[in-house]
């Protein structure tokens, strides 16, 4: 089994509800992942890094999680981010031309008013990084995984389509 890094930045996967100014939050440690690795068998390390909404992301940002992927030991990693910039964070990650397996995957839906797709889209992240056998950056939300440029996502329709 491939030993993979889990980077989470935050996005809608992490935010959680903050009854004392009814708003919808993201702190740079959420417990979401934790709870899904609870589930499972096989224990998986997450760094939490960033932790913003994908609007708020910046450059310098992305020069971070860029960092941290090109000095880690790992060659396969998970990035949980943002559904709106994620296809922009994933370029810039793609321009750096690292030979290594970087997979974004993030959700629609906070994990912490409805677990199914954000656990879902990680578990899809997951298996198919287990299987992948081609450095590159991909993306895998709502059942379709493939290189980040043929992925997009439809705010009509509200997913992620080819």
């Amino acid at each position: 089994m491939k030993k993979i890094l889990i980077i989470n930045t935050g996005g809608t996967f992490n935010k959680t509800y903050n009854p004392l100014n009814g708003k919808l939050e993201i702190n740079t440690y959420t417990n979401a992942l934790d709870k899904i690795a609870s589930k499972w068998f096989y224990d998986f390390e997450v760094l939490h890094i960033i932790g913003k909404d994908s609007l708020e992301m910046t450059n310098q940002d992305r020069l971070e999680l860029l960092g941290t992927i090109s000095q880690s030991s790992y060659h396969s990693f998970i990035v949980i981010h943002g559904t709106d910039t994620m296809d922009i964070s994933a370029a810039y990650i793609d321009e750096a031309g690292l030979e290594k397996e970087i997979l974004f995957t993030g959700a629609m839906v906070p994990y912490s008013i409805d677990p199914v797709e954000a656990t879902a889209n990680f578990a899809s992240a997951y298996g198919y990084m287990q299987a992948l056998k081609k450095d590159g950056v991909y993306i895998a939300m709502n059942g379709i995984i493939d290189k980040y440029h043929k992925i997009k996502k439809d705010r009509k329709k509200g997913k992620f389509i080819l």
